[in-house]
């Protein structure tokens, strides 16, 4: 359609030339200031939002999946590996060869990692940004970086410095490899969205982590075990030979009690009656706890996410159903990707809609109404008023490439940039002529009635979003009950739309002119017969009062001559009448 000017304290303060190249925008060949690229095909194509000098990683692309997943493997490595060889020495002396080539594989991957932090793009004003030096920059300044860098410090050369006591079992200097568990949970959660089976995923996880705990919880048991004395009591580990019958014994005595299974042996010693006491604790605390829930946590996360977010799974089956799939099918998986990566509600009125009317209002208020007062039309009217205009909105996305809205369509609705960039193209769908920001607003001119609109309650031109791009919507209805509250807004919007219009060349000024008299005439037939109208009411009621005049004397009248009959017949005297006195003399 187009937009509306922002107001001059906007950041975006560039006028919209309709139909004309935006002198102020990027030009082909040009670079943008954020990183992306100004190539009208390649900001216009769904497939690029953005030409890189250097190789970067979409984070909601295929590749930064599959790495993410690889580096799950050298995390649980450390988180499973080192415990077993801390506890269990002989593992360690054993394959000392084995585990320095393991190790040094694990931090050439940390390290490796940390590169590819650096070289991750992050979405800006829905627009992925490719730039080397801006993303890592923002790596760098985030809290992940120092994470990063301790997880990775070889800590187990202080064990060769000169007076530093050498640790026993060198595994324990490298504990703080297990630092990097941030990243195996980004990995859980980004495969939890792609997966086609998330409550299989969710479950698997959940025993991923018992397994994990009593893993650690029979490593410290057999290191107990072997302080003590193995065999010495019917508690500690038995000895044996055997590492593996060892390692077993302490895997089955830590499933039985943080299972609360119970069956073990009594605790002898104080060490003993202390760390049962804690797997106890530790079992009542946790372990009991999920292994009893787990139903009801697989259950409570599917209804929570399909609460809030839709679910792809149906629009996929129907794809397939009907032989459509591959790019389209993947474009319907990236857009419900996007909605969960960057906690996007589509859905939210209906989990609101439980609500008592103020009550909600509050609420969306809360969310929205900072993104509310960014657009220049609203940045005027009373808190009040944008309260309740919030309920109106409607929340939507729409990814790269995608059509807002073409040209020539029927318009029942307006769109306010929330988050984003928008293109105004052309009728091929790849030459730009303008580019909508933050705070703009499109779509008003076939909604508004403004006399001498060639095109009526069609849309005037083609919007392309070029990256992911957040819009408040609203619909025709409620603009117009918008308008009729607020008679300056309409008056303001109408305004613009003319404007527009002229420069678009889709006014008809004859037309305009024509109505505007069929309009002024309509206005004076209509306040001659509102005078004439009046005219009428008032003879009206004045011949009503003569009615009822006439009606009381007419009443005083009939009063009077019973009265008289009444007299003349002697009614109520007791008397006889005087002409029956005279017949009998």
């Amino acid at each position: 359609q187009h937009p509306a000017e922002p107001s001059p304290g906007h950041p975006r303060n560039a006028p919209y030339p309709a139909l004309e190249p935006l002198k102020s925008g990027l030009s082909a060949g040009q670079r943008d200031p954020k990183g992306g690229c100004s190539d009208p095909r390649s900001l216009c194509s769904p497939s690029c939002t953005a030409i890189p000098r250097n190789w970067t990683l979409d984070p909601a692309g295929d590749w930064h999946y599959r790495w993410i997943s690889l580096m799950v493997l050298p995390i649980l490595y450390n988180w499973v590996v080192l415990i077993l060889r801390c506890c269990f020495p002989e593992v360690q002396e054993a394959h000392t060869g084995l585990w320095q080539a393991l190790d040094g594989l694990s931090d050439a991957l940390y390290l490796l990692d940390i590169a590819v932090h650096c070289h991750t793009g992050f979405l800006e004003d829905g627009i992925l940004v490719r730039d080397i030096s801006r993303t890592r920059r923002r790596y760098l300044g985030s809290w992940t970086f120092p994470w990063d860098v301790m997880a990775v410090l070889p800590t187990e050369l202080l064990c060769l410095l000169p007076g530093v006591p050498r640790v026993p079992g060198v595994p324990a200097a490298r504990a703080n490899r297990c630092l990097r568990v941030p990243r195996l949970f980004e990995a859980f959660d980004r495969c939890e969205t792609r997966t086609g089976w998330p409550n299989v995923f969710r479950m698997a996880k959940l025993m991923l982590y018992l397994l994990l705990g009593i893993h650690w919880h029979g490593c410290l048991y057999f290191a107990l075990s072997a302080h003590l004395g193995l065999g010495v009591d019917p508690w500690v580990c038995p000895s044996s030979a055997r590492p593996l019958r060892r390692y077993l014994h302490s895997f089955y005595f830590s499933t039985l009690v943080l299972t609360t299974v119970g069956d073990t042996p009594t605790p002898q010693r104080e060490e003993e009656l202390l760390f049962l006491t804690a797997g106890f604790l530790l079992a009542v605390l946790g372990f009991a706890t999920i292994t009893g829930s787990i139903s009801t946590v697989i259950v409570n996360l599917s209804s929570a996410s399909t609460a809030f977010y839709p679910d792809a799974g149906p629009v996929r089956r129907y794809l397939r159903a009907w032989g459509v799939g591959g790019r389209l099918a993947g474009r319907v998986v990236r857009w419900h990707q996007h909605l969960r990566a960057q906690r996007k509600l589509p859905a939210e009125w209906e989990v609101l809609q439980h609500l008592p009317r103020g009550l909600r209002a509050e609420v969306a208020a809360s969310v929205h109404l900072e993104a509310l007062r960014r657009v220049g039309l609203f940045r005027s009217w009373e808190h009040g008023v944008l309260r309740q205009l919030v309920l109106r909105l409607r929340p939507q996305v729409f990814g790269p490439g995608e059509f807002v809205c073409r040209r020539g369509d029927v318009g029942r609705e307006m769109y306010f940039i929330r988050e984003g960039r928008l293109a105004v193209v052309a009728e091929d769908g790849v030459t730009q002529l303008a580019v909508l920001g933050e705070g703009l607003y499109f779509g008003e001119i076939s909604l508004i009635n403004i006399k001498g609109n060639t095109a009526g309650n069609r849309r005037t031109a083609n919007i392309l979003s070029i990256g992911y791009s957040d819009l408040f919507c609203l619909g025709k209805e409620d603009l117009a009950e918008v308008l009729a509250e607020f008679p300056c807004a309409r008056a303001a919007m109408e305004a613009k739309g003319r404007e527009l219009l002229l420069r678009m060349g889709q006014l008809d000024t004859g037309a305009e002119a024509a109505a505007l008299a069929a309009e002024a005439e309509a206005r004076r037939r209509l306040q001659g017969l509102e005078v004439a109208l009046e005219g009428l009411q008032t003879r009206a009621a004045r011949l009503l009062a003569q009615l009822e005049a006439s009606a009381l004397r007419m009443a005083l009248r009939v009063q009077r001559l019973e009265g008289r009959c009444c007299r003349c017949c002697g009614t109520g005297t007791g008397k006889e009448p005087r002409w029956g006195r005279g017949r009998r003399m």
